[in-house]
């Protein structure tokens, strides 16, 4: 029985269509693949890449045709079972290191066209493509091919054989029984291939030569090394690699494995079962890129010690108490007798004409440990303890806290400004724990900041593959590069909006005033009266009607101001906690745009190739 060389390929190529479930994973592994170029390294996706052309090359040729490989050993007798399936010599089969050279191809074309391009992309030589002698309708749609050996003394041969058993449908392994245990066919070749066991048959040959059962011992030890290999085995209706064993010299077993070959070829599933290896294949080695430790996001926690890490940069509990206490002192001017504004007055006039202020820790609009600005107070912003009321003592422009005292004078030259600002003191600019201010002015509680975006960074890449917390660590470091200088920016408009005091006068400033006034015109009164009667302009008799308006008038005046700082605390609590809410609220807002926003883009960036990852992977 001969071949006939040289198959020729026939117009009219058919397409088949790929297994529901394939298609979708690699258009999954496609978007993957463009989504994470610019987060991972090139080689790690090159794997996946080459499992894409691999797929398109394989679509774009027959669906009609199956191609299997015979795959083994010099000797293992694989050129003699090719031409025992072919029905003819078509292969050279010998003992020789190497015997086959060349790949050698025979088409069962069954009346179907398109193997030509199959060929073409296996690089089987046109010298080496055969035909059957007979139709053997069996296996119509099968293109065997015999491959060199894999263990061949020539490096080509080998390159040759790893080449194509990427390009092929199913491959046969071809066994002897001397040979079947060899170390290099299993952990070179079947161990890495154990995913890939539903388009893989195991021959032991030539069993002829084995005496009485040893053929079935030695089908056993085959089948353990193949489970050890984990090379799942098709048992009791289980998908798996086909274990037979047959004697191509005698005949003995080629008629069951051109029966398997035969259902097997007719399924016409065999390309869509080893694409759908490649992709888990591939899919398995880009898992540590791709699959979190655990859950991943930046949890409400975390957003909230992120902004009370930034609303510390910048102070705003400090110059929230500083706006309490400017509140006060306004109230305190507002609700005083004449004699404590004008002392008020006295020492604004001092502090003018020594052109400065004093100042320690703590009462300047926005002291505290870590802020980003700090300045002496402006606009009568913070002299005065919290809770300190008008006294008339001339003291409403003193203050202190936890970490010092500073005082200030007043001066009547514009109603509402403090007497620093009215003296035309410079603001003095202090550096707090923590804070750095370089020589050009700008300053910015680094230590702070960047702790604080350190730690919500690692905070969202918790869990995260390296590539994605390494690209959460860097979207977060771009944005924290001039978040210094906008909190300080911040911190500058927070003390702008405070400089004129509180918008809106209440009423009850306007009678306490007027009360006041009433109280020092009855002191006034009081005093001329009894000094008239000294002096013997009146009565001296009327001494008493003297009295009672004095006393009235100078014991008035200091209740009515202990009282109105009674009352002053409520509101300015509630405006220093105002002007704390805006700060915090303004600094978060610099922080959400600068650095959570992009951390979150990156979260959302992995969040969709995660869930592109598990389509592709098939989860």
């Amino acid at each position: 029985m001969g071949c006939r060389p040289g198959y020729k390929w026939v117009p009219g190529e058919a397409r088949r269509a790929a297994e529901v479930g394939l298609r979708p994973r690699l258009e999954a592994l496609r978007e993957l693949i463009a989504l994470s170029r610019s987060r991972l390294d090139g080689t790690v996706l090159d794997e996946a890449g080459r499992v894409l052309e691999a797929a398109d090359e394989r679509y774009r040729l027959s669906g009609e045709h199956t191609v299997v490989a015979l795959a083994g050993a010099t000797g293992s007798g694989k050129s003699s079972l090719f031409n025992a399936l072919v029905g003819a010599p078509c292969s050279e089969a010998g003992a020789r290191r190497p015997t086959t050279a060349e790949p050698v191809a025979c088409v069962w074309s069954g009346g179907r066209p398109g193997a030509e391009g199959l060929l073409r992309r296996l690089g089987v030589p046109v010298h080496r493509r055969h035909t059957p002698a007979q139709g053997s309708p069996e296996l119509a749609g099968l293109v065997l091919l015999d491959l060199p050996d894999h263990d061949s003394s020539a490096v080509e041969n080998r390159e040759q054989v790893d080449r194509l058993l990427k390009l092929v449908d199913a491959v046969i392994w071809v066994v002897d029984p001397e040979k079947y245990a060899d170390a290099v066919l299993h952990e070179r070749y079947l161990r890495p291939l154990a995913g890939y066991a539903e388009v893989t048959f195991v021959v032991l040959n030539q069993v002829d030569r084995l005496p009485g059962d040893a053929a079935d011992q030695v089908v056993d030890d085959l089948r353990r090394l193949l489970d050890e290999d984990g090379l799942a085995l098709g048992e009791h209706g289980e998908p798996g690699a086909a274990v037979l064993a047959l004697s191509a010299a005698t005949g003995e077993g080629v008629a069951e494995l051109r029966e398997a070959l035969g259902q097997f070829v007719a399924e016409r599933g065999a390309a869509d079962r080893r694409l759908t290896a490649d992709v888990d294949t591939a899919a398995e080695r880009l898992r540590t890129a791709y699959v979190a430790d655990s859950r991943v996001g930046l949890t409400e926690r975390a957003r909230e010690e992120f902004d009370d890490r930034l609303a510390e940069a910048v102070g705003a509990a400090a110059i929230g108490r500083a706006a309490e206490r400017d509140w006060l002192r306004h109230a305190a001017r507002a609700c005083g007798s004449p004699w404590s504004r004008l002392r008020s007055r006295r020492k604004a006039r001092r502090a003018r004409r020594r052109g400065t202020t004093a100042m320690t820790g703590g009462g300047g609009l926005g002291a505290g440990p870590g802020a980003v600005r700090i300045a002496a107070p402006r606009t009568g912003v913070g002299a005065g303890p919290a809770g300190a009321g008008p006294d008339g003592s001339g003291q409403g422009g003193s203050g202190s806290d936890e970490s010092g005292r500073m005082r200030s004078g007043r001066t009547r030259s514009g109603r509402g400004r403090s007497g620093d600002e009215a003296a035309g003191a410079v603001p003095v600019r202090s550096v707090a724990a923590g804070s750095v201010r370089g020589g050009d002015g700008r300053a910015a509680a680094r230590p702070v900041v960047e702790q604080a975006v350190r730690t919500v960074a690692g905070a969202a890449a918790l869990g995260l593959p390296v590539p994605w917390a390494q690209a959460v660590r860097e979207a977060a470091g771009r944005g924290a590069e001039g978040l210094p200088e906008a909190l300080d920016a911040v911190a500058a408009e927070a003390e702008e909006a405070l400089r004129h005091g509180p918008d809106a006068r209440p009423r009850w400033w306007t009678v306490a005033a007027a009360v006041q006034g009433l109280l020092f015109i009855l002191q006034v009164v009081g005093v001329l009266w009894l000094l008239g009667a000294v002096t013997g302009v009146t009565d001296a008799a009327e001494w008493l009607s003297g009295v009672l308006p004095a006393v009235v008038g100078s014991v008035g005046g200091p209740v009515l101001t202990w009282l109105c700082g009674l009352v002053a605390r409520g509101p300015a609590r509630r405006y220093g906690q105002e002007a704390e809410r805006r700060l915090r609220g303004a600094a978060a807002g610099c922080g959400r745009a600068r650095v959570l926003e992009p951390v979150a883009a990156e979260l959302l960036r992995y969040r969709e190739v995660r869930e592109r990852y598990a389509v592709a992977s098939g989860v």
